[in-house]
């Protein structure tokens, strides 16, 4: 895990030098991290995720692109130290983290109604969690994206609720909530196998889905807005209440 993370860290200190010339139009105090927390609330059998940023979290979203290649997709990530399998996939090499995400191109969550229209399939824009497994990739200015596997594997593990895409990604349906400087998910214990005692990170990112080039990761991470630790060096613990 520790030589996963120092590449990964490399990596993507690289790659946000290299992009800071290249100012997002994302790019703004929506994305500036203050501080994020992960509390264990051992009396209701949760733990709640939150990333504090310096404007308003949540309020800027991705403009549509109108097709799926090249949908922008914006995320409030938390990298951390949990084993793939503590979150219902295989055993695999990677970083499991949980991305809080918003993209209205496409919607990903197809057991979940968001936006409670009794509509599913329309509520990408709604920021909404995923776990994914994140894994360093040269080929992105951001230096990561999603691990993806060929269909004909059959050794590979996912979660029920994954949307079913050829990526390390599962759509658990967690309850997210922004209100003024934070955004916050709700997760139950059982559904990360009873794991309080982690490390963890705070990332805010831009990335692009890609359906046309072989030779580019499906998701990627193309810009890193900030990263809580400024090395990703997952060095926070879980507070205990």
């Amino acid at each position: 895990m520790k030589s996963i993370l120092l590449l990964l860290s490399a990596t993507m200190l690289l790659n946000t030098t290299k992009s800071c010339a290249q100012e997002s139009p994302y790019k703004n105090d929506d994305f500036a991290i203050k501080e994020v927390r992960v509390t264990h609330k051992s009396d209701l059998g949760i733990t709640v995720w939150e990333i504090d940023v310096n404007g308003i979290a949540g309020k800027t979203t991705p403009k549509k692109a109108g097709q799926l290649d090249g949908a922008p997709v914006l995320g409030y990530v938390f990298p951390t130290s949990l084993k793939p399998t503590d979150v219902g996939f295989g055993q695999t090499d990677g970083i499991v983290a949980l991305a809080l995400t918003s993209h209205p191109d496409f919607d990903d969550t197809p057991l979940w109604d968001e936006n409670n229209d009794r509509i599913f399939d329309n509520d990408g824009l709604v920021w909404h969690p995923h776990w994914v497994i994140l894994t360093k990739d040269e080929r992105v200015a951001g230096g990561l994206s999603v691990k993806q596997f060929k269909k004909a594997d059959k050794a590979v593990v996912l979660p029920p609720t994954n949307p079913g895409m050829q990526m390390y990604m599962d759509s658990p349906g967690f309850p997210v909530t922004t209100m003024g400087n934070t955004i916050k998910v709700i997760v139950p214990n059982y559904r990360m196998n009873n794991q309080s005692n982690f490390n963890y990170d705070g990332v805010t990112a831009f990335m692009k889905v890609n359906t046309s080039k072989e030779n580019m990761p499906m998701l990627g991470v193309y810009e890193v807005f900030g990263v809580a630790s400024g090395d990703l060096s997952l060095p926070y613990t879980v507070k205990k209440q």
